[in-house]
């Protein structure tokens, strides 16, 4: 074997990336040509399904000796602080955190638990039988007298009117899937019979309970959170729990619909989903949308609705299906488990969003603008969680290595391409020609006498904008040597942090200056998503031109989730664990600056050494502007004078974002023989 310059070493890398691309297209024609895909309709206002689209698992299953499906990392971790482990996919914050802490083991030279980077949770609180803390009487649950909110009893008609009121300006308008007509009429008919005491519904029962656990959250509590900040248990005073009585009694009602489910027992298992991903127990949420699928499936909403039915029922029934669509699959990416629901299965038409349908819907919510509803942000929310989807289905349906996990500009092009159809009325402006949607951090002009729902709507759909694109870019952060990794793979690592600092500072201003995410906890779980990405990104790139800003950002998280842990226990442990963590990034990075201050500066090298990363780290401001394109050269100047063999470890080390952990993400060879290997080995 001969030496080599490194630029030879890179044209190198070049060839074999071409081959690599080159290969895979060959095996993808394969793959179409002896198995074509059965397709159902797609879906009116749906791009038409390609094969890189498709879910996971949704095309033939092949038990036969040909290539098998492309199969990503996953972790098993605890949760809730239990002793049981269960599985998290790649795509997932969980395993993001199991780098993190890989990370760290290595760099502190000490064993950690990854446990000990998880807030606590409610969990405990739901363990046991329903009802094992009350007792029966007269055919209902009774709550423990030491309940914050029942004092041994139900809520009054009085306190129900008032956390039932709460609904329809929050959970309603962002989760159009109750008839607030018939609602009404249905809850009036429960007290026909007397005035101190209503017949039981599972529906009613599970809308007080997501209604007292936001309206808990919003009244002022100083200090319950705060005091669980140290890790104690989350307490029956948390808002997370509160209607946890009505939420079991819910259940206890529906085990009574399973063979017959109707419309309400969708309904119901929805709203249980949401209420129990708010407590942050997300593997029961999980849970509860895949028994949600299932009623969906035998109440037939997978298909279009027949042309006989009123229009009024058929546009619920289109809602409540895609809904659940979207819910499923936001739940599944943001775990990385498997989708439930695919395009293929379904020939369910969007639902509609004009103004007569509007009126129809059994609310009296004036029109935003031309052809713009209170539907429409619905609409547009789902349009939203289907080009994600698509974009997360195309990324993880490719083979894992360096070139596809760095390249992120389908993943742009998807988003892009939706946030072209969103209508003003859905873009909170900002200040100083700032751009909705953008990563440029301008401050927001939030429309001071427009309804809070309206406001609110405008501010979750670019907050799931951003949390969206957060984890979709970020498989790109690397814990190797920046100077080993493809310019490309960074670029796509700071677009990730670019759009977790955006989400940071929105939410920073909006909690300390309105109420209008007061008490939505789904808020909290995009933050945290964002903190603990951008503490990924300041470790993996200590010296990086946005490191700064990020690290910056990271300081905001803290404030925010002091703000929210007033009354959300979760929240106050996530400030105490990232109040650590900022500690730790603060020390790794300055004992990488001392010992980069003693590696002497090198002489000029000739200029056959010089090696140009073209598109190296952006500056201060292209960051700030969201222009990643605008980055300046790295020059990093190396002595490689190597053998081969050298030069093969170093292209095995930038080929493998997660060579630091226990991962095996990219195996050469399993190129094929065209590759130039010889005994395992890359020879030029």
């Amino acid at each position: 074997m001969r030496s080599t310059t490194l630029p030879h070493a890179y044209r190198e890398i070049e060839r074999l990336k071409q081959k690599v691309q080159d290969l895979e297209a060959e095996l993808d024609k394969e793959r179409r040509a002896d198995k074509p895909i059965h397709q159902l309709h797609t879906p009116p206002s749906l791009p038409p399904s390609t094969p890189e689209e498709q879910d996971p698992g949704s095309g033939d299953l092949d038990l036969g000796d040909g290539p098998s499906k492309n199969s990503w990392d996953g972790i098993h971790i605890s949760t809730s602080h239990s002793a049981q482990k269960t599985w998290y996919g790649s795509a997932s914050l969980f395993y993001f955190i199991g780098r993190i802490n890989t990370f760290l083991t290595s760099a502190l030279q000490q064993s950690h638990s990854a446990d000990r980077l998880l807030p606590t949770s409610a969990r405990g609180l739901f363990d046991g039988p329903i009802g094992s803390s009350g007792e029966e009487q007269g055919g209902r649950l009774i709550a423990p007298t030491d309940d914050p909110v029942n004092a041994g009893d139900y809520l009054s008609p009085t306190q129900e009117e008032y956390f039932l009121n709460l609904f329809w300006q929050s959970y309603y308008t962002s989760c159009p899937i109750l008839d607030e007509l018939e609602f009404k009429e249905h809850y009036q008919s429960l007290w026909a019979n007397s005035d101190k005491e209503r017949r039981p519904s599972a529906l009613v029962d599970i809308v007080i309970a997501v209604c007292m656990q936001y309206g808990m959250a919003r009244l002022p509590g100083a200090g319950r959170g705060l005091a669980v900040a140290s890790g104690a248990p989350v307490n029956s005073n948390d808002a997370t729990v509160a209607g946890r009585w009505h939420y079991q009694r819910c259940q206890t009602l529906l085990s009574r619909e399973s063979e017959s489910p109707t419309i309400s027992t969708l309904q119901c298992h929805i709203l249980c989903s949401i209420y129990l991903s708010a407590g942050s127990l997300q593997n029961m949420a999980d849970n509860a949308i895949g028994l949600a699928v299932r009623t969906a499936f035998m109440l037939g909403l997978h298909l279009e609705p027949p042309a006989t039915m009123p229009r009024r029922e058929k546009e619920m029934r289109k809602r409540l299906w895609w809904t659940l669509y979207t819910l499923e699959s936001k739940m599944s990416m943001k775990l990385g488990r498997p989708f439930r629901l695919n395009s293929s299965s379904t020939t369910c038409s969007l639902p509609a969003d004009d103004r007569e349908i509007a009126l129809l819907s059994g609310s009296s919510f004036v029109p935003l603008g031309r052809n713009v509803t209170w539907l429409t942000w619905n609409l547009h929310n789902t349009k939203l969680l289907l080009a994600a989807r698509a974009a997360y289905t195309a990324f993880y349906d490719k083979s894992h290595n360096v070139i596809n996990v760095g390249n992120g500009q389908p993943i742009t092009d998807r988003l892009e391409d939706w946030l072209k159809g969103v209508p003003e009325a859905l873009k909170t402006r900002r200040q100083n020609n700032g751009v909705p949607f953008s990563t440029d951090l301008s401050t927001l002009e939030i429309e001071q006498f427009a309804p809070l729902w309206v406001q609110r709507q405008r501010l979750l759909l670019e907050l799931m904008y951003h949390n969206l694109c957060t984890n979709l870019y970020r498989p790109a952060i690397s814990f190797t040597s920046p100077t080993t990794q493809d310019p490309t793979a960074i670029n796509t690592a700071m677009k990730c942090a670019a759009h977790a600092m955006a989400l940071t500072h929105m939410m920073h201003q909006v909690l300390s200056s309105t109420p209008i995410l007061k008490g939505w906890h789904e808020a909290f779980s995009w933050q945290w998503n964002a903190a603990m990405t951008l503490v990924g990104f300041v470790l993996a790139y200590p010296q990086g031109a946005s490191t700064r800003a990020a690290r910056s950002a990271i300081d905001l998280s803290v404030a925010i989730f002091e703000s929210i842990g007033d009354s959300f226990a979760v929240a106050a442990n996530a400030a105490n664990i990232m109040s650590e963590l900022s500690a730790t990034v603060d020390l790794l990075t300055d004992q990488g600056q001392r010992r980069q201050s003693l590696v002497p500066i090198p002489k000029k090298v000739p200029d056959e050494m010089q090696l140009d990363m073209g598109c190296g780290e952006p500056s201060d401001e292209s960051i700030m502007n969201g222009n990643f394109a605008t980055s300046r050269p790295m020059d990093m100047s190396l002595n490689f004078n190597d053998t081969t063999t050298e030069i093969a470890g170093v292209l095995a080390q930038s080929m493998d974002i997660f060579a630091t952990e226990p991962y095996n993400d990219f195996d050469w060879m399993s190129m094929g023989s065209n590759l130039p290997l010889v005994d395992g080995t890359l020879v030029a």
